[in-house]
């Protein structure tokens, strides 16, 4: 969209892709053919990040939640929809510069699972352009209790525990907090995600479900984003 002022471009952008599942229902199809489309949009919207020039992108792929309490079939199916995702996506990322990171404890899958994404996370790429976070089997509080247990493993003192000692030891270390959270598919809360890192960000939600959520509608939320003023608790 014209409005867009490139000088202004969030760095890091941080999606709850909500509404796969109702997507799916509304016609008449199983969840994972609403799993399929939403991964067909992620590849829309890592796109326009990159045309616009977003260099951080984070996405709640998978929470330790939805894993556990979602139906074995659909679990399989979202376990079969990541391997083909990352066999068929792997040559492409690396010549488009596309880096994937993994936010939570993937190792917890299906060995084929957990050793197909760590031969994707291997990848040193030439000429990057943008990070992709998957929060894959991941939770805010969980991340940030994990991040306390290696602190005092390392035996810091109290007094030299700090927000950027613990911002160090959190999935997201060496990349700046998310200036915008999108979450689609119409609910308002935050889900147990990027719970230390959103603490200034600013919300965007929409009731328009996650397959549905293409380009345009990222542009929508970045213009919103650019009439703010941030203040970051001043």
């Amino acid at each position: 969209m014209e409005k867009i002022d490139k000088k202004a471009i969030p760095h890091h952008i941080a999606i709850i892709m909500d509404g796969n599942r109702r997507w799916a229902d509304k016609r008449d199809l199983d969840a994972n053919k609403g799993h399929e489309e939403g991964a067909r949009n992620l590849d829309r919207i890592v796109e326009r990040c990159k045309e616009l020039g977003v260099k951080n992108l984070t996405v709640y792929t998978l929470s330790t939640e939805n894993w556990r309490k979602r139906t074995t079939k659909e679990v399989a199916g979202i376990f079969d929809l990541l391997l083909r995702i990352v066999k068929e996506k792997k040559e492409d990322y690396e010549k488009e510069g596309i880096k994937l990171f993994v936010l939570g404890n993937f190792q917890a899958f299906p060995r084929r699972v957990a050793r197909a994404i760590s031969e994707m996370l291997k990848i040193v790429l030439k000429n990057e352009r943008i990070k992709v976070n998957l929060a894959l089997n991941y939770g805010g509080r969980d991340e940030i209790v994990r991040a306390i247990k290696e602190i005092i493993k390392e035996g810091v003192p109290a007094d030299k525990v700090n927000e950027e000692l613990v911002s160090k030891h959190l999935y997201t270390n060496g990349q700046p907090d998310p200036d915008l959270i999108i979450r689609t598919g119409g609910e308002v809360r935050l889900s147990n995600f990027l719970l230390w890192q959103l603490s200034y960000s600013e919300l965007y939600f929409t009731d328009t479900l996650w397959p549905d959520f293409g380009p345009k509608e990222l542009d929508r939320a970045i213009l919103e984003y650019q009439r703010r003023q941030r203040r970051f608790g001043k």
